[in-house]
């Protein structure tokens, strides 16, 4: 499922290809908090999830269902986790006006597939790990 990106998202990775040009020896890449908060609206938008008070720890938002939902978007081919979500949803950035919702399943499952706890509290797992879950849609 293909998602667009609100116009101000796009204009974010404008800012940033402009001041890599200007900066060369520089990277601007948007992450952290600011790609977490947008993965989270948009996945709210989009399938119609109730967000949680930001900053709740493991879950960001709760479905039509009760069940709480952790939201992850990144532009690489894999996610961290700090904890077993009960549903988890995965956006992959494609370019600056899109992201495509590749996985939206039982978290526990890619809890279960993720690597041993890493130095900063986080488990990661790779997108080619996860292909081999019913959730992946790729």
């Amino acid at each position: 499922m293909l998602i667009r990106l609100p116009v101000e998202v796009a204009q974010i990775y404008q800012a940033v290809e402009r001041l890599e040009a200007r900066f060369p020896e520089r990277k601007f890449t948007p992450d952290g908090h600011l790609v977490g908060s947008i993965g989270e609206v948009i996945a709210a938008e989009q399938l119609k999830l109730e967000l949680l008070p930001a900053s709740e720890p493991t879950h960001d938002a709760k479905d039509a269902n009760g069940r709480l939902v952790q939201i992850k978007l990144t532009s690489t081919e894999g996610i961290s986790l700090n904890a077993c979500p009960d549903r988890l949803v995965v956006m992959q950035i494609v370019d600056q006006k899109h992201a495509r919702l590749v996985y939206d399943g039982d978290g526990g499952e890619v809890w279960a597939l993720a690597g041993k706890m890493q130095k900063n509290g986080q488990r990661r797992v790779s997108f080619h790990k996860m292909k081999t879950l019913p959730g992946w849609l790729g």
